[in-house]
C-alpha cells in the first residue's frame, strides 16, 4: 500500500498482544479533542455509560497526542479563523473540493503520532473510540497497518458528516440518526449504525412546577415565552444581532448563553440584553426554563435540547459546519433553519405553540429510543480478543530535530488554515478528499 507520507513505520506482520490489567478489568480508549466542547461532552457521556457496562475507560485528547505543540496551534488557528475571519472560513469550507498531499515534514508529524496513540494505551484495551475526525484518520491508517489490533470505531459528533470524519480501516461509525448515517455511507464509511445520540441523563422533560421553579432560579419573567440562544463553549457566531433581533421581534425574550466569553456577556448588557449569561454549568435547569432554543452550530446543545423536550431552531449559523448541520438537522424534521429575519418570530412563535413545535418535540424525543445505544455497539464490538499493538521505536521519529519538529507543526496548522478548517487536516488519505455535496444556503 502507498503512503502519502512516506513509508509506515515498524515492521509488518501481526501486532503484538498486550496483557489484561491485573484486576482482569477490559478496557476501552476514547480519543477526543478539546476544541469546543461536542468533541469532549460526547465522549464525557460515552464513558459514563461504558463504566456502568463494567469497563474501565481511559479518555485521551487527541491535540495533546500531536508533538511539538501542533495541538495547541491548530485549536488557536481554528479559535481565531471563526472569530476573526469566519467569511473566509465559509468559503475554504464550502468551496475546496480537493486538498493536496502534505508535505514531508506534515507527514512525518502525524507519523509520529501513531506511536504516541499507540503508548497510550493502556494494557487490556479491547476498543477504540473517536469522537474526532483527525483521529479517526490516524486510527484508520493504523489499522490499516496492522500496527492496532483492535477495533476502532468513530462516533459521529456532528448532524452532517464531512470526508475526513470517514476514514480507511475504521471498523465501524455510530450515527445519531438517519441523516448524518445516509451521509456517512454516501462516503464510503465502513459498518454505519444508527444508534442514536449521548447526552447527559439530567437533560430530560421538565413539567409546570419544574420550568417555575427554574425560571426563579434564574430570575426569568414567569409568563413570557423564552428564547435561548446558544453560542457554544467558545461564543462565537454573530450572537449580538441575533440576540437583539429576537429581543426587537417581540416574540420572546433571549437568554443569551456565551460559554467561556466574559467579553460577549458585557457586549450584550450594554445593548441591553438582560439575561447574558457565560458558562452555565446547569443547563439542564435552564433548558427547563425555556420555550425554544436558537443555536447557530448545530452540536451537542441541540442533542440536549431534544432530549429536553425542547424545539429547536438554527439561526445565524457559524460558518463550514454551523450551516451543514442545520441543513441536516432541517431534513432530519428536528430543527428548523431560520434564513431571514423576518422570519424569525413567525417561525418562532410555531415552534413554542404550534404543530411544528408539537412535531419537533415528538422527534427529538424519539431519537433516544432509537437503536441499542452507542455503548452497546460499542461493547457488541470490543468482544474480539484484548489485544494491543506494541509501540514500534522507529515511530518515533527520533531522527528529526526539536527545530524540524517544530517547523511540522507549523506546517501542518498552515494545511488545516489553507485546506477546510477542520483541525488536523487530510492528511492521512492516499486518495483525493472531496468534501460532500450539502445545500447550503445563506443563512444571515
Amino acid at each position: 500500500m502507498h503512503h502519502p507520507y512516506g513509508p509506515a513505520a515498524g515492521p509488518g506482520g501481526p501486532a503484538a498482544r498486550l496483557p489484561l490489567t491485573a484486576s482482569g478489568t477490559r478496557r476501552i480508549a476514547i480519543v477526543s479533542a478539546s476544541v469546543g466542547a461536542g468533541h469532549d461532552g460526547a465522549a464525557t457521556e460515552l464513558a459514563r455509560r461504558l463504566t456502568a457496562a463494567g469497563y474501565g475507560v481511559d479518555r485521551h485528547d487527541f491535540l495533546d497526542l500531536l508533538p511539538a505543540r501542533a495541538g495547541a496551534l491548530i485549536r488557536g488557528t481554528y479559535h481565531r479563523m471563526l472569530t476573526l475571519a469566519p467569511g473566509s472560513y465559509q468559503h475554504l469550507y464550502a468551496n475546496t473540493e480537493e486538498c493536496g498531499r502534505p508535505g514531508r515534514l506534515v507527514g512525518a508529524l502525524l507519523r509520529c503520532t501513531e506511536g504516541r496513540v499507540l503508548r497510550a494505551l493502556a494494557p487490556g484495551t479491547c476498543a477504540v473510540v473517536s469522537t474526532y475526525p483527525g483521529a479517526s484518520q490516524v486510527l484508520g491508517r493504523m489499522r490499516q497497518s496492522g500496527r492496532l489490533a483492535v477495533p476502532a470505531l468513530t462516533y459521529l459528533t456532528d448532524f452532517s458528516v464531512h470526508p475526513l470524519w470517514i476514514a480507511p480501516g475504521i471498523d465501524g461509525h455510530l450515527a445519531a440518526h438517519h441523516v448524518p448515517a445516509g451521509q456517512a455511507r454516501a462516503l464510503g464509511a465502513a459498518d454505519v449504525a444508527v444508534t442514536g445520540p449521548v447526552v447527559d441523563p439530567r437533560f430530560t422533560p421538565g413539567g409546570t412546577a419544574e420550568r417555575r421553579a427554574a425560571r426563579r432560579r434564574f430570575g426569568l419573567p414567569d409568563e413570557d415565552k423564552v428564547a435561548l440562544l446558544v453560542a457554544g463553549s467558545w461564543g462565537v457566531g454573530s450572537v449580538e444581532e441575533a440576540a437583539t433581533e429576537i429581543r426587537d421581534s417581540g416574540a420572546a425574550v433571549p437568554v443569551v448563553v456565551c460559554g467561556r466569553n466574559d467579553a460577549l456577556v458585557q457586549r450584550l448588557r450594554r445593548l441591553g440584553i438582560e439575561h447574558a449569561h457565560g458558562w452555565v454549568a446547569d443547563m439542564p435547569d435552564l433548558m427547563r426554563a425555556a420555550d425554544v432554543l436558537v443555536q447557530n452550530a448545530g452540536g451537542l446543545t441541540s442533542l440536549e435540547a431534544f432530549a429536553s423536550g425542547l424545539p429547536v431552531a438554527s439561526y445565524r449559523c457559524i460558518p463550514g459546519h454551523g450551516q451543514t448541520n442545520a441543513a441536516a438537522l432541517e431534513q432530519a424534521g428536528l430543527a428548523a433553519w431560520i434564513r431571514r429575519p423576518d422570519e424569525l418570530a413567525p417561525v418562532l412563535r410555531a415552534l413554542m405553540a404550534g404543530p411544528l413545535g408539537s412535531r419537533q418535540r415528538r422527534l427529538g424525543l424519539a431519537l433516544y429510543t432509537t437503536g441499542p445505544g452507542p455503548a452497546a455497539a460499542i461493547t457488541a464490538a470490543s468482544g474480539h480478543p484484548a489485544t494491543t499493538a506494541r509501540p514500534v521505536r522507529g515511530a518515533r521519529v527520533a531522527s528529526l530535530t526539536r527545530r524540524r519538529l517544530g517547523l511540522a507543526a507549523a506546517a501542518l496548522t498552515v494545511t488545516v488554515t489553507l485546506a477546510i478548517g477542520i483541525p488536523v487536516a487530510d492528511a492521512y488519505s492516499d486518495a483525493p478528499v472531496h468534501l460532500a455535496t450539502h445545500q447550503v444556503q445563506g443563512g444571515r
